[in-house]
């Protein structure tokens, strides 16, 4: 009998053990996963693969594997994939520590404490089957190592992003969907062996003109790509899906659908948690071409966002590398309600990347979707095979499909003027007026990206349930929110068309056909020409040592600020006899290559003979480095060692200075500060960082009770946006934060600047840069075990350091005022207290849901009315 376990590495004094864990099917906290087992890592283990021959040339199969430990054996099968591959090379680099060993054999006397736990069981027998079912693609997200006293864990599901249930069983009919499920090489990976973390400059050069002969050994094959998108409004299926994803004469061979608003409840928003999921997810299998069978290759959902990826079945041998990544890009860059899920594989020899986003909303707020657009492009990464690799932005990809609701609106033209000409089916003139097409036309977003004719009527908004337009109180302007574009080489669309006849939303669900030429191998062919390449490379000289030219060694940054980022590029060129292999290296006694504000892409690479490369290297302050940056005890200095493999080290000098902030500052030194704080001297504010924490000031004018920079955003909200819509819920402009902050640095202007939405957004940066929270770590304890009790929560306030009891108190009344007014700006206590909780109680260290949860119930006793 299968059972499904999580295995983690643990290491210890330098010992090594594999944790097996036994877990409920959705396990979100420690309370969820129970230790079963402990295999030490000693003189008496092993570990081999044992695929066959036959299941390695399968792509997508699991990767067996046999587990020896004295007399008892276990064999794991795991979810293939860059996850499981790390994880084996970890667990092989610690076997191999103890083989290579020339001191005592380790004793493991550390693991004694966790017996109790195991219930003394021995080795399991049993096969352990990670196989994924649907929700095993749900809910990817950044997984953290788990630190328990001196003890690292390195999950066999952990790495850069992973999904909680990677080794849940498959239930019921959906399991024939799953033949694919993560990342792997095929035998027509040109890749396959080079991309492994062992193979250094020689194989990277192979790579490399491998990849400047491609057209020598691929030859094109057209496939067919259906694109769907539909904001479904927080709406259950009502209706087949059929119309929409069975339009096409013959099965499509690919299948890339996406949601948006799949769940608009808090719980959605707060907790990532919906049972829409599946009810969506049910709907779409359901719906596909009857013609043919598919398997389903990846499902990603950020909140409401979601992307579901199906393949033909004979196809589903030919899909590797599979990764997904979230963004969110909803208030503070954080909340997933609006942002992008992305799939990206490798089709054959083509490698294609999916995105699915949904950008802000508001017919005003184009420039904002144009800001999501840009961030999510930057900010959304999927880790490589192999994790020497930087990993892969969405635009290095051969072909990018995107789609969803990008809600770029109708302007210039009032709402019976749309209705007219959408009345004479006039879609073009129409489309003159859409913002998308505008912001294109200026090159301000999808650069390169190409959108078919749009002979389709406006998609949004109508009346639930109907075909008929907005007649709700704000009557929108239609609108073609929902579009589907893309970027690359031999693509044609075969249609582009709205799906009028499903009526289960105010949007109606979009189409877009796309025949794609895909780069298939001529395995023969590429024999050859491997072969020729590695003939060739063994007649290079391995005397010559490889060197490079440098534009510059020294890089100044000036002036700069919390929360900007400055960017300089470094150019490197291989002025040497052989191909060469760079990378940014660890100075004696540091952790990593660079400072924490600094940092440069990519950190590695390779250039061939008279090839160039460009680094940027880019400094950017936070809230984890800007403390020690105000306080004046670190400053934009360090030392970059650049280093050639078999060359030589060059060293680059980065300096700089930085304007200190309020966004960083303590509130005990803020409440010093009469004057803006780039103003004060900088042995000023060392002095005040260095008593910091105490109400027995040096100073003897009075202190500030709360911070003048605090006042002024809660004041300015207080005046202008007590009955703002979505306050607090809606992001601003980062351009309109850059001069809110430097307003409250520099006193210039008298007022604030930007929107209400800025303003809002500037204040929860500002209490979420705090070093120290409103309510100190060392009252945080106190507030989880008082939270059920008022008095008691009252209590733990009153105890507070002054100027910190000042703040919250003072907070909590503006937001009592802000619900005076929820019938206009559609706020709640479980909003407010959600928001605003997570950032005036942290948690010392990593924060789990029930904590989540008394933080809030905590900080709900302050926001009803009648509380002082």
């Amino acid at each position: 009998m299968k059972k499904s376990r999580l295995l983690g590495l643990v290491e210890s004094t330098k010992e090594h053990a594999i944790f097996i864990y036994t877990h409920r099917r959705m396990a979100v906290t420690a309370d969820d996963v129970s230790l079963e087992d402990i295999v030490p890592i000693s003189l008496d283990f092993a570990v081999v693969e044992v695929s066959s021959p036959e299941e390695l040339a399968v792509v997508g199969a699991d990767t067996k594997v046999r587990v020896s430990f004295q007399e008892e054996d276990l064999e794991l099968r795991l979810p293939f994939g860059s996850h499981s591959r790390f994880f084996l090379s970890e667990v092989n680099r610690a076997w191999s520590d103890v083989c290579k060993s020339t001191t005592q054999a380790p004793k493991f006397e550390w693991i004694s404490k966790y017996h109790k736990a195991t219930g003394g069981q021995g080795i399991v027998k049993q096969a352990l089957a990670p196989l994924a079912k649907l929700n095993q693609h749900r809910k990817t997200e950044k997984s953290s190592e788990k630190k328990g006293s001196s003890e690292k864990e390195k999950g066999a599901n952990s790495g850069t992003q992973n999904s909680k249930q990677a080794y849940a069983v498959p239930e019921s009919r959906e399991d024939r969907d799953d033949l694919v499920r993560s990342s792997s090489h095929t035998t027509s990976n040109k890749a396959q062996i080079l991309a492994m973390p062992q193979f250094g400059l020689r194989d990277n050069l192979i790579k490399c003109e491998l990849l400047k002969n491609e057209n020598l050994y691929t030859y094109r094959e057209d496939f067919s790509f259906f694109l769907g998108t539909y904001n479904v409004n927080g709406q259950t299926p009502k209706e087949s899906l059929r119309p929409w994803l069975s339009c096409t004469a013959t099965p499509p061979d690919m299948y890339c659908v996406g949601f948006q608003e799949l769940d608009l409840s808090k719980e959605a928003f707060f907790f990532n948690d919906t049972p829409k999921e599946l009810e969506w997810t049910k709907a779409v299998s359901e719906a596909l071409h009857p013609d043919a069978k598919y398997a389903l290759v990846k499902l990603v959902r950020l909140v409401g966002i979601m992307l579901i990826f199906y393949v033909k079945k004979k196809y589903a041998q030919f899909i590797s590398d599979v990764e997904a990544e979230t963004v969110g890009t909803g208030i503070m860059g954080r909340m997933g309600n609006k942002g992008a899920v992305a799939v990206r594989f490798r089709f054959h020899n083509s490698d294609i990347c999916v995105v699915n986003s949904h950008l802000a909303a508001h017919i005003e707020e184009y420039e904002r979707r144009n800001q999501d657009y840009k961030d999510i492009c930057s900010r959304l990464q999927f880790r490589q095979l192999d994790p020497t690799q930087p990993p892969l932005t969405i635009m290095k990809h051969d072909v990018v499909l995107w789609i969803g609701d990008l809600n770029y609106r109708i302007t210039e033209l009032d709402v019976s003027n749309v209705k007219e000409l959408i009345s004479k089916k006039d879609f073009e003139t129409l489309h003159n007026y859409d913002q998308l097409k505008r912001q294109i036309d200026e090159k301000a977003v999808f650069v390169g990206f190409v959108e078919g004719e749009i002979d389709f009527q406006p998609t949004y908004k109508y009346d639930t349930g109907s075909d008929k337009w907005d007649t709700s109180e704000k009557c929108r302007a239609p609108a073609w929110c929902d579009r589907i574009l893309w970027t690359g080489k031999n693509i044609m669309q075969q249609h582009y068309q709205s799906h009028m006849t499903l009526k289960t939303s105010d949007h109606k669900p979009v189409s877009s056909l796309l025949v794609i030429g895909i780069k298939k191998v001529n395995a023969e062919v590429y024999k050859k020409t491997f072969e020729d390449i590695v003939r060739n490379i063994d007649k290079m000289e391995n005397e010559c040592i490889p060197s490079v030219t440098l534009s510059k060694r020294e890089f100044h940054f000036k002036d700069v600020k919390y929360m900007q980022r400055r960017a300089e590029t470094l150019s490197l060129f291989n002025d040497g006899q052989v191909p060469c292999q760079f990378e940014f290296i660890q100075k004696p006694n540091e952790s990593t290559y660079c400072k924490p504000w600094l940092t440069a892409d990519p950190s590695k690479g390779f250039i061939a003979q008279g090839g160039s490369v460009d680094i940027e290297l880019e400094v950017f302050v936070n809230r984890s480095t800007a403390p020690e940056l105000n306080a004046g005890k670190e400053q934009i200095e360090d030392i970059l060692v650049l280093h050639l493999e078999r060359g030589k080290d060059y060293f680059i000098s980065v300096t700089g200075n930085y304007l200190p902030s309020c966004y960083g500052s303590s509130i005990h030194s803020l409440c010093q500060l009469r004057e803006p704080i780039q103003d004060m001297p900088q042995e000023t504010l060392r002095d005040m960082a260095e008593v910091d924490g105490g109400d027995d000031d040096r100073n003897a004018e009075k202190p500030l009770d709360i911070p003048k920079e605090l006042w002024m955003m809660v004041d300015h909200l207080f005046r202008n946006a007590l009955n703002q819509e979505d306050i607090f819920q809606q992001p601003g402009l980062r351009t309109e934060f850059a001069e809110i902050r430097d307003c409250l640095d520099t006193g210039i202007p008298d007022s604030l600047p930007g929107s209400n939405h800025s303003a809002a957004e500037a204040l929860l940066l500002f209490l979420d840069a705090l070093p120290e929270p409103v309510v100190p770590y060392s009252s945080y304890q106190q507030c989880l075990e008082s939270c059920s009790n008022a008095s008691q929560c009252e209590k733990v306030i009153s105890m507070l350091p002054q100027c910190h009891k000042n703040v919250f108190n003072y907070l909590a009344a503006f937001l009592r005022e802000l619900l005076k007014n929820s019938a206009s700006n559609r706020l709640d206590v479980n909003i407010l207290a959600t928001i605003f909780a997570s950032l005036l109680l942290k948690s010392p260290t990593k924060q789990d849901i029930a904590e989540k949860r008394k933080t809030q119930e905590f900080f709900q006793h302050f926001l009803a009315q009648g509380s002082s």
